[in-house]
């Protein structure tokens, strides 16, 4: 009764991460155990190692070799002939199919398969019927074994029942060794529609007087061959086209073949007739019988085309086709010497027909592109650019001739316009250039692109270009329907031209030194007033702002505009005495000092 701790040793610990139990060192509340206490286990434990303890080890016997079925029974099938019947409800020919199978049985896992052997052209999917596996045998769960299996028995897999007539020797001498009972063999069953066709048509052919086979050893390899044209220039984009005509001896048949020449533009389609018997005349044909559809054979013909129908010299006409045979092979030539006794085979000498040579006929010039580069399309489906003067191109490289043109036409405000007409030495072309003027109403720049103007009355096949001899002062030019007049000319197209007076007419530049006379000789004269006179520079500044002096309260605007229209011609130069009248109507002081010094 004073007991108050009644706590239970653990008897219960892990090593290793594995749990195991071991024996309580004290009892229950802490108090001392006198007994050494052993589970029933231990005790049976002892009492067997007891022997094992006073005798030392004993020898055990080495255990007996385990083989599996897997390795015991590795390829090892037992094989079984069998038929299954397969109703056929929609022929009139056949009630039923007798289907013949091999049904396999592997002995390593217990599983099946059956396979139908592949008929060639029976129109029945066949091959593997059953894939391998363990096959059930009923409801139960229960599978085929191979003690299942026997002769002249029936087994149903699927709802589909297989009459089972035979084995093969390994699968007789398996089951026997087994101490299964085998059934006597039965005869395997066949398909009486497939035994029908086999069987052969009996056929009533009257014997004939001519021996093909000896007719087919005798000339076999021996072809006759014959030149021959089709004409069939008739016909839109017809020609003569050359054929060789192939006669075979050995069967009578004909074969056309076509003769192709290098770069003829034509597919390659050696045959033309392909090799048959070709018919030579028809029997009489009902007209209600479609005849796209009528198989040529003996009964439709009344003679076929024989070595007689051909001769050197004769048409042949060949499935609607007339050939003209005009030559022969020396083959051909000694068979029918042989055998028809034909000497004459003059070959027929083809005369093709002369090609009516058209002319090329040149569209006129549409105005897009370069006219030389839109001729070239007229030449060619690969078009090639137009050769350049290359060593004109780098003799004249950077060399431009510059002039001053005039717009003509009715509107009064396009007289008045200046543009720079550029000739381009290296490649004869020209470009137009209109100089902005402010408050002019017209936008300035590129006017005309560089390209080659044409002359007018020019043609595709003459045509000639603007040079620089066509370009005088005073003369008129047309580009692209419009008419300009040069009214001035760079300094340098004078050097250039005297430079080369060999290559210009005399009258373009003695037109061009007319032109510079006067202003040469203002130049000279200026030159040699400012050597008399010795005007310096100070003295001129001082007359500049003099005569702005003079100028600055009057508008400059419309004294601009009254010179402009003063001046018709465009040149930019007035006489004095028009001069001093304009200046006198607009207001502007004139003091003879000032005149005389400017």
């Amino acid at each position: 009764p004073q007991k108050t701790s009644f706590h239970r040793s653990q008897t219960l610990g892990y090593k290793n991460g594995f749990a195991f139990s071991r024996l309580p060192t004290v009892g229950i509340g802490g108090e001392r155990l006198y007994v050494n206490q052993l589970s029933q286990a231990e005790l049976d434990e002892l009492s067997n190692v007891r022997p094992t303890l006073t005798y030392g080890q004993a020898k055990q016997a080495p255990p007996s070799a385990f083989i599996p079925a897997h390795v015991a029974f590795d390829k090892k099938i037992l094989k079984f002939d069998a038929y299954f019947q397969e109703d056929v409800p929609l022929s009139a020919e056949e009630h039923y199919r007798i289907r013949q199978v091999c049904i396999y049985y592997y002995l390593e896992d217990d599983s099946m398969s059956v396979i139908e052997p592949v008929v060639q052209n029976s129109g029945l999917p066949q091959g593997k019927l059953i894939r391998r596996h363990q096959v059930p045998k009923n409801d139960h769960g229960d599978h085929y074994h191979w003690k299942d299996l026997n002769r002249g028995m029936n087994i149903t897999m699927y709802g589909r029942t297989y009459r089972i007539v035979d084995c093969d020797p390994f699968t007789q001498v398996f089951l026997e060794s087994q101490g299964i009972e085998l059934n006597p063999p039965e005869e395997m069953v066949f398909d009486p529609y497939t035994e029908l066709r086999r069987m052969p048509m009996r056929k009533y052919v009257t014997p004939s007087d001519f021996d093909q086979l000896k007719q087919f050893l005798t000339y076999d390899k021996q072809v006759l061959r014959f030149y021959a044209m089709w004409d069939d220039t008739d016909n839109m984009f017809g020609e003569n086209r050359p054929y060789i005509i192939h006669y075979y001896l050995a069967d009578d048949t004909v074969e056309v073949r076509e003769v192709y020449k290098q770069n003829d533009g034509r597919d390659p389609f050696p045959i033309l007739i392909k090799r048959q018997r070709l018919p030579k005349t028809f029997t009489e044909k009902k007209k209600t019988f479609p005849s796209c559809v009528l198989e040529i054979s003996d009964q439709e013909v009344l003679e076929w085309y024989t070595a007689k129908d051909f001769a050197v010299g004769k048409s042949t006409t060949l499935l609607g086709r007339t050939f003209f045979i005009y030559d022969c092979d020396e083959f051909t030539r000694n068979f029918y010497r042989d055998k028809f006794g034909i000497t004459n085979f003059q070959p027929v000498e083809i005369k093709k027909k002369p090609l009516e040579e058209v002319p090329q006929v040149i569209p006129p010039y549409n105005g897009f592109g370069f006219l030389e580069d839109s001729l070239q399309n007229c030449f060619s489906l690969l078009p090639k650019p137009p050769r350049k003067d290359i060593i004109k191109m780098l003799e004249n490289h950077h060399k431009v001739l510059r002039y001053q043109v005039a717009l003509e036409s009715p509107n009064p405000e396009d007289r008045k316009r200046r543009f720079i007409l550029s000739y381009f030495l290296s490649n004869d072309m020209i470009s137009i250039y209109e100089p902005p003027v402010r408050n002019s109403g017209i936008i300035g720049g590129k006017y005309l692109g560089k390209t080659r103007v044409a002359k007018p009355g020019s043609t595709a096949d003459n045509v000639m270009y603007y040079e620089p001899s066509d370009l005088t002062i005073g003369s008129t030019i047309e580009v692209f329907g419009h008419r300009f007049v040069i009214t001035d000319a760079d300094e340098y197209v004078l050097n250039y031209m005297e430079s080369n007076a060999e290559s210009f007419p005399a009258a373009t530049l003695q037109s061009l030194r007319d032109h510079f006379r006067p202003r040469q000789v203002v130049k000279e004269t200026a030159n040699s007033d400012i050597t008399t006179v010795g005007t310096s520079k100070q003295e001129l500044d001082e007359l500049i702002s003099q005569v702005q002096e003079e100028l600055k309260s009057l508008n400059n605007k419309n004294i601009r505009e009254a010179f402009l229209q003063c001046d018709e011609d465009g040149s930019g130069i007035l006489d004095k005495a028009k001069f001093l009248a304009l200046c006198d109507s607009l207001g502007v002081p004139t003091k003879a000092f000032l005149v005389n010094k400017v």
